[in-house]
């Protein structure tokens, strides 16, 4: 009986054995990220594969072979582009990896965003952990560009932004989630990273291109809004408590500039409502340290001139944004959340009407300022 028994178990466990639907890791194809334009009504979708092994066990690549290539096909729609680029792609494609996406400005102006994702959120193997960016350039250059010192593509600043956005926190860095997040809630305006390649690195043998987050496009669930880039987008790393550091500079007293570190950054927002409708308080709280100075300068004064520059970039981006009807600071949002009732009252399609005078005070305090050295003077000093 026992005998019988062994026999049995012995041909059950033969079916068991091997993963019989799994494809193999080399017979596979893995995406990193995607492009999509937008031309003469069809979509134009560029597909980056990279090579894991290239890159498997090291943040170095260990062969001159390239790290990625990009593929590219069009269509009526989204997914039949990207069924087309099946066709040229020798083996099957696995989509787990999917890091980041690049919208171009006539995809981002031609079609409503929502189709843009769908196809992809929907699929099983894409994380939702996507980072999104728009560019005005052409998307392939985006998907070219080679992280410097040639460190794995996976660990390049759009693979990876989390990391550089803790020393420079000019925009925050957005994913499919997030995005999902903002077009639900009022306003329903959801600001995506800007990109620009600019050549402005150099290696001993060529010139190396970089990708630059230079502002952000605003889109709707229903259209797009428009770009706010270079210094008119300076002030939204000022109204967000995700702001890890950044830096103003400003000209001190002296007439020398002067560039101080911002560290920390807290904001809050009050909606006053009245019987003329909704205007914004606004108290934002930093901490500074003092990085470069010239000349004689004073804690009072490198005071006094941040709040001055911080104020005044604030209030620029917000100028910039009501030209293209753009809630930049949300404030739609501190309405609905604080005072639903007069949100209620007030909106129009999520969105309150906003002006020149619908932010009613702007406060910005200094809570710390001190310096990385033990005083704020210069460290040689002109004879």
């Amino acid at each position: 009986m026992n005998n019988k028994i062994l026999i049995l178990l012995i041909l059950l466990t033969t079916t068991l054995t091997g993963c019989w639907d799994v494809s193999e890791p080399e017979r596979m194809l893995y995406i990193n990220a995607i492009g999509i334009d937008f031309k003469d009504g069809q979509y134009e979708v560029y597909a980056q594969i990279i090579s894991f092994a290239n890159i498997a066990k090291s943040d170095q690549p260990t062969s001159n072979q390239p790290q990625a290539e990009v593929g590219f096909a069009k269509g009526k729609t989204e997914d039949e582009a990207i069924f087309n680029l099946y066709r040229s792609i020798d083996q099957k494609v696995f989509w787990g990896h999917f890091s980041y996406m690049v919208i171009s400005d006539e995809a981002m102006k031609n079609v409503k965003f929502s189709p843009v994702i769908d196809g992809f959120i929907r699929y099983g193997e894409t994380p939702y952990k996507v980072w999104v960016y728009t560019t005005k350039g052409p998307v392939q250059e985006v998907l070219l560009v080679k992280p410097v010192l040639n460190k794995a593509i996976t660990l390049s600043k759009l693979g990876d932004p989390e990391n550089s956005f803790k020393q420079e926190s000019f925009i925050e860095p957005l994913n499919f989630r997030e995005l999902i997040i903002r077009m639900d809630e009022p306003s329903h305006e959801a600001m995506i990273p800007l990109i620009t390649v600019e050549e402005n690195w150099e290696s001993m043998n060529e010139s190396i291109k970089a990708p630059v987050i230079s502002g952000v496009g605003v889109v709707t669930p229903s259209g797009f809004k428009g770009f706010i880039s270079g210094d008119k987008a300076r002030g939204i790393q000022w109204m967000t408590n995700k702001t890890k550091r950044g830096q103003v500079t400003f000209e001190s007293d002296g007439g020398h500039d002067v560039t101080m570190v911002i560290e920390k950054v807290e904001v809050k927002v009050d909606p006053i409502v009245n019987k003329e409708g909704v205007k914004f308080d606004i108290d934002v709280r930093l901490n500074a340290a003092v990085s470069t100075v010239e000349g004689k300068v004073t804690y009072d004064s490198l005071a006094k001139g941040i709040k001055k520059e911080v104020e005044k970039e604030i209030m620029v981006t917000y100028e910039e944004a009501l030209k293209k009807d753009i809630d930049i600071y949300h404030l739609s949002e501190q309405l609905y959340r604080k005072n639903v009732k007069a949100w209620k009252k007030y909106h129009i399609d999520g969105k309150v009407e906003l002006t020149n005078d619908s932010i009613r005070k702007l406060t910005v305090h200094i809570e710390k300022l001190d310096s990385d050295r033990k005083s704020i003077k210069e460290t040689i000093k002109n004879k």
